[in-house]
């Protein structure tokens, strides 16, 4: 075992004194040695019962002959970070998760691993450390949210809520009216309850084969998630006796279904941000560019809320993402020889997991879309890519060309959008908020939500270096790539300057000439913003986000 470098031997006493220190017996030191890395804390929604989770993979570990030995992983609320300075700092605890979760497992010689995430850097910053340490490691989440219930019995959640902010700053709704929504939207414990970019993740894991069925998509207050938390303690050990590794699992085929379920359930965005970064650790090359080809054949057949009504008690009623895979499996799509966490391959666990609900999940034969969920456009706007979620557009503005407004900040498109002076047609244009300008890549789900609170989502387009939530909807176009910091076309974009935009084509392209651009760009000083401590670290190290915003040493 590996834990026998921590235990075994003469020179190990000292080691074995700790041991003692912690109050551990002989009996459990003969036993493997299992790290569970718990995400708990007080702030996060979505993590506040992984508490009652832990204890479940704990039990799971000891029933089946381990040692589990819990340790902590940090996670950020999104929802609460999200339109001020705290969203700098969520997508770079990404790699702080994957750093540290490396350091504790390699320091203390963990024989095999439990990763208990649930929101929306903490999963895919463990799915990168477990790629990075590669010793057997099983993923199980803390749950979905359940959707809220208006009084007039209508589902509602976290980007509804957002949206009426917008309606009542455009006097389209009553302060009693949103205090409704504020007291509804998010009624329990979980990750909030849309295909957003926790859920997404979530699911993802279960098609990367690296979570057991279910693990995207059971509500976190279902005590079906307590079970399931016990069997993944339990098949840890499987996994360490057969010495099955992450790497053997996350392949290149796994990373290829990943991203044809990905189009057709409608994930977020930000999935085209983390697949490529788990992807690099795994030894990987996952090329942004074959998403286009993925979604040419990939029908999308979810419509969970952003893009639609339903959400994810919804999914995982109508048999979850085994049965969405299964639903693709008909057309011959997927990898079905890849091996799982079960110890079986793909097709042997979606046999048999069929479609129990055709208006949650769409049969392929009649999918909201022939197409895939997301679209990468390039242009001489973006001309390494970027991205969209074309599912969560309205037909209208799959093809739209309009006039720049351009902001260097969130705040400012912000006030100018609650200010009137966003009107339809026009095209919004936020830069220096990418992985180096902002640094930390912020979410733009106010400014989205306040537009299509304000009912232009069918007539205006946001554009941005910066990131989308999973919640967020409409002609939302992110990860524009090079960004403005390093002296991308974004940078030199001007107000009023025509942008086209063409979804179906792939194509996003400012109206100016290559001639006019040049001059533009003569002298360029990019805008810096000012940080100090870990952003200022982050930002010397961050690649571009059609790379995954991984960090590299500079050589």
């Amino acid at each position: 075992m590996k834990s026998d470098n921590v235990k075994k031997g003469i020179e190990r006493a000292p080691h074995r004194s700790l041991f003692n220190a912690l109050g551990m017996t002989e009996e459990e030191l003969e036993r493997p040695l299992i790290g569970v890395i718990n995400s708990y804390n007080e702030i996060v929604p979505g993590h506040m019962n992984l508490d009652k989770i832990t204890e479940a993979v704990k039990k799971g570990v000891y029933m089946a002959g381990g040692t589990p030995i819990e340790i902590p992983a940090i996670a950020v609320c999104d929802g609460i970070a999200m339109n001020h300075t705290g969203m700098k700092y969520s997508l770079v605890t990404r790699e702080l998760i994957a750093d540290s979760a490396e350091c504790m497992a390699n320091a203390h010689q963990f024989d095999g691993l439990v990763m208990i995430p649930n929101c929306d850097k903490n999963v895919p910053g463990l799915l990168m450390a477990a790629a990075r340490i590669n010793i057997p490691t099983i993923f199980v989440s803390g749950g979905p949210m359940l959707a809220g219930k208006r009084l007039d019995g209508k589902q509602t959640c976290l980007s509804s809520l957002f949206e009426a902010v917008g309606q009542f700053n455009a006097g389209k709704m009553a302060e009693d009216k949103l205090r409704e929504f504020e007291e509804k939207a998010c009624p329990t414990c979980g990750s909030c309850s849309g295909m957003y970019t926790a859920n997404s993740m979530n699911c993802l894991t279960e098609v990367l084969g690296m979570g057991l069925k279910g693990n995207g998509t059971i509500p976190a207050v279902y005590s079906e998630r307590i079970r399931l938390a016990k069997h993944a303690g339990m098949k840890i050990m499987e996994l360490v006796e057969k010495d099955i590794k992450p790497r053997d699992i996350m392949t290149s085929q796994a990373f290829m279904n990943a991203m044809t379920v990905d189009m057709a359930l409608g994930c977020s965005t930000n999935s085209m941000l983390h697949l490529p970064a788990i992807a690099y650790e795994a030894g990987v090359d996952l090329n942004l560019e074959i998403a286009n080809e993925i979604s040419q054949y990939t029908p999308n057949l979810c419509h969970l809320a952003p893009a639609g009504d339903t959400f994810m008690e919804d999914l995982d009623d109508a048999g979850g993402v085994y049965a969405v895979m299964n639903e693709l499996n008909k057309l011959g799509i997927l990898h079905t020889d890849c091996l799982t966490v079960t110890g079986k391959t793909v097709k042997e666990n979606i046999e048999g997991c069929v479609n129990l609900d055709p208006h949650i999940i769409r049969p392929v034969e009649n999918p909201y879309m022939k197409t895939g969920g997301i679209a990468v456009l390039k242009g001489n706007l973006a001309p390494d890519s970027c991205v969209v979620k074309q599912s969560a557009v309205a037909p209208e503005m799959m093809q739209h060309s309009g006039p720049a407004r351009v902001f260097d900040c969130e705040e400012d498109a912000i006030s100018a959008i609650r200010e009137g002076k966003i009107v339809a047609g026009d095209v919004v244009v936020i830069r220096y908020e990418g992985p180096k300008g902002g640094p930390g890549m912020r979410e733009m789900l106010s400014p989205t939500s306040e537009i299509a609170g304000m009912g232009l989502d069918k007539d205006v387009a946001l554009i941005t270096d910066g990131r989308f939530s999973g919640a967020t909807r409409g002609a939302s176009i992110g990860h524009v790539s090079p960004e403005a910091a390093v002296g991308g076309p974004i940078a030199f974009v001007k107000e009023g300057d025509i942008i086209e935009i063409d979804i179906p084509h792939h194509k996003i392209n400012v109206l100016v000439s290559d001639e006019e651009m040049q001059k533009r760009k003569e002298g360029f000083v990019p805008k810096k913003n000012e940080v100090k401590g870990y952003l200022k670290k982050y930002a010397s190290m961050v690649t571009s986000a059609n790379t995954g915003a991984v960090l590299k040493v500079q050589e």
